[in-house]
């Protein structure tokens, strides 16, 4: 077996040098070459000078030389290739983009970074060769970034996707037709008797739900890009393109939306009915946005640019235009007038804001977002000052709501059916009001209070094991205001028994409204077995007014010719009495068929009632006294008389001249 002679080529070595070989006689044959083969050639020729060739020792100066002619060539190699690129006009990196091309250039741009990084750390002086060479790498660095920040931005703008919800109707919101809460005042004649809250709020407690804001075939590209970026310090570059194009596209989104940009002013000058749309607009567009919108937003900064400080500020600071767009509106609902029928509107908003603090305060939870925090938490504190406010003013309303003449009718007041169905609505809101006004309990003194008997309608809740909670305090309180309302409305009546019945209407319409609804947890039992026995003592308050004095005539005293009850009876008398009872009767009859009994079993229960009272009485009168009066004398039968009494209470004046017997 023979040795091997050790300087003997090897085949893979022999190959190497036939490859070389016909390089070289191909360069000195052909003088021009291809933008392809030029570059191989380049490639090949810093692999080259990459090669150790000298075997003997070197000093320390010749290897510093020997490494900074192999870093110019280098250099220049991929200045060359990195100018190529900045000369094409289609984009590097773009999702269209060969994915061999994408990696080439930031391949070239991380050599340059890791040249750079070499020449820093030799600390070169000025005005020598290396100082040269580093400024110059640093150009070729400054360009790739910048090449790269233009690469990056637009593979943001055009791989946008935008979302809309397609369950949701915006412009539906507006064509809507105008609800009860727009009634701006008590005595409207255009009440609605169904206040309701909206039924278009999101639920509340709902869950983000993340969405791809931008095509997520694109991601690896974004973060290689911003990784390079970040590892080349340029840090604030990426950060700024990223923060000024995702700014534009978040303001797209309130687009999308349908929100308008409205100053504080704008907000203040605009009036109720476009407000009141415009605010439930916002309360539902606030958790699209925050669950939606800012979620996704958040988890695209945290897939880019992974967890880290960064995220934070990037997120805070592409979002804090938006955000504050629809805080700003919150803020100019919280200073404006604090008129009643905003109540329920700005309880949605405070609603609305309370269930999103857990999610604002998850988005921004570091330093660079503490302005944000800080700034949702004051509004949702203006909002719920203003809720409160508001709500006082309209517990004054109520209790200072002045008439100048008597409702028409004696029916339900506008004012009753406004508070009632209101304060109704009111109980969708309980755990926001218990939470608002449990600081604005005032307990009255009770030679004070308007009602007497507040003290009795708390008597049963204080004994028990449950104190009352403040929403209940100032339920009661304002159903006293309200009855101490219709009180001084009820004097307006220059009849009697229409006050009483005005009265009987208002407090029975309130207890079977506290009873038929949610309001019966909040006043109680307690409180609806004394405004039924308080509408009844009206009830009969009205009777009396209305049939002590034409009972009166039907009476046995009086009718004898000697002032006795032993003596003749006066036909005389009997006549007078009897036409003085059709004179009255017919009184009534005019009158009060133009009063109003909205409840049609509380009006045939005292039609009923007057006709056993009435009724009876005129049978007894004519059954005994009939043979001493002529028949002419005797207008109506007790039959005539009861079909009569039917007539009442309907809300139209009518006459019985016409069906009186010559």
């Amino acid at each position: 077996m023979g040795i091997c002679d050790p300087l003997m080529n090897t085949p893979e070595e022999e190959n190497l040098i036939a490859a070389a070989r016909l390089i070289l006689g191909e360069l000195e044959s052909n003088k021009k070459f291809s933008n392809e083969a030029t570059r191989i050639l380049e490639d090949l020729a810093t692999k080259l000078s990459s090669i150790v060739k000298i075997t003997k020792p070197k000093d320390e100066n010749e290897e510093e030389e020997e490494e900074l002619s192999d870093i110019k060539i280098r250099l220049d190699s991929i200045q060359d290739k990195i100018m190529t690129w900045e000369v094409g006009q289609s984009m590097i990196l773009d999702s269209g983009s060969d994915e061999n091309q994408t990696n080439e250039y930031l391949n070239a741009v991380n050599e340059v970074k890791t040249l750079v990084e070499r020449l820093e750390s030799l600390n070169p002086n000025k005005d020598t060769s290396e100082h040269e060479v580093l400024l110059k790498a640093n150009d070729v660095l400054q360009t790739s970034m910048a090449r790269l920040e233009e690469e990056f931005k637009h593979i943001l703008i055009h791989n946008q996707q935008n979302f809309e919800p397609e369950r949701l109707s915006f412009r539906s919101i507006e064509d809507d037709c105008v609800d009860s809460t727009s009634i701006v005042s008590f005595e409207d004649d255009s009440f609605d008797d169904s206040i309701q809250r909206d039924s278009i709020t999101i639920s509340r407690g709902s869950e983000v739900h993340i969405m791809d804001l931008i095509n997520p075939q694109v991601i690896p590209n974004l973060k290689s890009i911003s990784t390079l970026m970040f590892d080349s310090n340029y840090i604030k570059e990426c950060c700024n393109a990223f923060i000024s194009v995702r700014k534009d596209a978040l303001d797209d989104c309130l687009f999308i939306l349908e929100v308008e940009k409205s100053s504080i002013e704008d907000v203040l000058k605009m009036e109720w009915a476009t407000l009141n749309s415009k605010i439930r607009k916002w309360t539902k567009v606030m958790k699209i946005f925050v669950r939606i919108y800012l979620a996704s937003e958040k988890s695209l900064c945290e897939q880019i640019f992974g967890k880290n400080e960064v995220v934070n500020s990037c997120f805070a600071e592409s979002s804090k235009a938006s955000i504050l767009q629809l805080l700003n509106f919150a803020e100019a609902i919280s200073i404006g007038p604090h008129k009643p029928e905003k109540l329920i509107r700005i309880l949605d908003m405070y609603e609305v804001l309370a269930d999103l603090k857990p999610d604002i305060e998850s988005f921004y939870q570091n330093d660079p977002g503490s302005y944000l925090r800080t700034e949702f938490q004051d509004v949702l504190t203006r909002i719920g000052d203003c809720a409160t406010t508001t709500f006082l003013e309209f517990k004054n309303a109520v209790g200072a709501n002045p008439s100048n003449a008597a409702f028409p009718g004696g029916g339900i007041h506008h004012l009753t059916r406004w508070v009632m169905n209101y304060v109704t609505t009111l109980i969708d809101y309980s755990n926001s009001l218990n939470t608002l006004l449990k600081t604005e309990i005032q307990f009255q003194d009770p030679s004070s209070s308007p009602d007497v008997n507040l003290e009795d309608d708390n008597a049963n809740q204080k004994n028990s094991s449950f104190s009352i909670s403040p929403m209940t305090s100032h339920f009661q309180s304002l159903m006293s205001l309200l009855e101490s309302n219709l009180e001084e409305k009820s004097r307006l009546y220059r009849e009697e028994a229409l006050g009483h019945l005005f009265l009987m209407n208002n407090i029975n319409y309130m207890a079977e409204k506290v009873k038929g609804s949610e309001l019966r947890t909040v006043l109680g039992d307690n409180w609806i077995r004394k405004r039924n026995w308080k509408f009844q003592q009206y009830a009969m308050s009205y009777e009396r007014s209305t049939l002590s004095s034409i009972l009166n005539l039907l009476k046995e005293e009086g009718l004898h010719n000697n002032g006795s009850n032993s003596g003749s009876i006066s036909k005389t008398l009997l006549k007078e009495r009897l036409q003085g009872f059709y004179i009255a009767f017919e009184e009534i009859y005019k009158s009060q068929t133009g009063w109003s009994i909205p409840n049609s079993q509380l009006s045939e229960d005292l039609r009923i009632s007057l006709s056993l009272k009435l009724i009876q009485a005129y049978r007894t009168f004519v059954g005994r006294y009939g043979n001493s009066i002529s028949e002419k004398y005797i207008k109506y039968s007790a039959d005539d008389l009861e079909s009569y009494l039917l007539d009442l209470f309907e809300g139209s004046p009518r006459s019985l001249h016409s069906f009186h017997r010559k």
